[in-house]
């Protein structure tokens, strides 16, 4: 049976190399956060300008996520692998040699365009080159990878929190080049294109060579080939067969499922946590902690806790079911976001339970909320609009995450600290 097969090292080898292309975006929240402060003082930047400096990433990976179908179906994978890198590389490159607002946006630009790119690409490929068994949990490996990204971005700002501020934000961002350069040459000497784009290509032979390297010694890979065709087959027919209106004008049913997956996706983004993780330095300097570098080291603290969350949390939705695990995550954000508010009304002890606040949000989150925004959707959308439906859901759910991350600062300094993190205690208890 498909249950009983092994992981071959092969694939655990391919899903890793694919994986580390979700580093980058990873990397780049991270690096964003340690180097939010010092940009905007660097470059003499009002709030406004910064908030749309970090959120604008989201709107050009959402056109980076939509346009890479078109081309990782023309091209392949490996191709968007190496060409999400490149586009990747040239953003960072010119965001670490800015000299004003103009030149940074122009990085900026290609940086999520890369970003968004290689989102789009990395689920897909990981899912073609593993086995049906193991697929759920080889796919969690790219969130896993996001959050390593994000404690890289975290400790480049630890490594650099005694150089000049004019100069470490710069030495941050460039550091950014290194990943993608592994990203291009696994995409060129290690990984090998998908079974199921070369079967689409009608290049059996080939993708015979790939399956028997993916599935064990000895198993009939003639059978698998079939099945990708039947798959293609099918997709295909349903995709002709249903137009744009049953997502526009969908029945009782199809409503129903857009409601929850499409809502799921949204409310991810709608507790907060990109706009949140993007300005980390801000809330610690609010709470009283000035030092950049007990800053830099509070935030690889915060990055670790999250990141281990994430690892239990892959474990723990094939155990305990997804409903109970959302529950926990939501319930649990919302008290964590009262604390952090208590921590801006008076009290000596601020700091630390700003601390303590921040590591129980980001825990609570990735418990569910992380990971489930994700795997709801995946199920709960018939094969008929799923391919249609899931666009949709990542589109709403970077739009969120575009107006969280780009009124953050503004809408935070206009009611208070304390009363914008009750808000936002509010908004996920409201989503419960």
């Amino acid at each position: 049976s498909i249950a009983a097969l092994k992981i071959t090292r092969s694939t655990k080898l391919f899903a890793l190399c694919a994986a580390l292309n979700s580093c980058n975006l990873g990397y780049d929240i991270g690096v964003n956060t340690g180097a939010g402060m010092l940009l905007q003082e660097s470059l003499a930047l009002s709030d406004v300008e910064l908030e749309i400096f970090m959120g604008s990433l989201n709107l050009f990976a959402m056109i980076g996520a939509l346009s890479s179908h078109w081309i990782s179906d023309r091209l392949g994978r490996r191709w968007s692998f190496r060409i999400a890198a490149v586009v990747f590389i040239f953003g960072t490159v010119i965001q670490s040699g800015a000299a004003g607002y103009a030149s940074l946006m122009f990085g900026r630009v290609f940086v999520g365009l890369g970003v968004g790119f290689g989102l789009a690409v990395d689920p897909v490929y990981i899912s073609e080159i593993s086995q049906a068994a193991h697929r759920g949990q080889l796919v969690t490996w790219s969130e896993i990878a996001t959050n390593i990204g994000i404690v890289l971005g975290f400790i480049s700002g630890l490594v650099f929190s005694g150089v000049d501020e004019n100069i470490a934000w710069r030495l941050m961002f460039s550091l950014g080049a290194i990943l993608p350069c592994f990203v291009i040459y696994f995409a060129t000497f290690v990984m090998p294109e998908s079974p199921r784009w070369l079967v689409a290509k009608d290049r059996n032979r080939e993708a015979r060579e790939v399956l028997k390297m993916i599935y064990p010694d000895g198993y009939d890979v003639d059978v698998i080939v079939t099945e990708i065709k039947d798959t293609i087959e099918k997709e295909s027919i349903a995709e002709h067969a249903v137009g744009w209106d049953i997502i526009l004008f969908p029945s009782p049913a199809f409503k129903r499922m857009l409601m929850v997956g499409v809502g799921t996706a949204i409310a991810q983004q709608a507790v907060g946590i990109d706009a949140i993780q993007y300005f980390l330095v801000y809330i610690l300097s609010q709470s009283g902690i000035e030092s950049r570098n007990a800053q830099m080291l509070i935030l690889v603290v915060l990055g670790l806790i999250k990141l281990g969350v994430i690892v239990i949390a892959g474990q723990l939705f094939d155990r305990k079911g997804r409903r109970p695990l959302i529950f926990v995550s939501l319930l649990g954000c919302a008290v964590s976001l009262f604390i952090v508010s208590m921590s801006f009304i008076g009290g000596a002890s601020s700091e630390a339970t700003a601390i303590f606040g921040l590591a129980m949000y980001l825990a609570f989150f990735s418990i569910g909320m992380g990971p489930g925004a994700w795997l709801i959707p995946s199920e709960v959308f018939s094969t008929m609009i799923r391919a249609k439906a899931m666009s949709v859901a990542t589109f709403m759910n970077r739009v969120t995450a575009t107006i969280m991350s780009s009124t953050f600062l503004s809408v935070a300094t206009a009611m208070s600290w304390a009363g914008f993190f009750i808000m936002m205690a509010i908004v996920c208890i409201i989503i419960l």
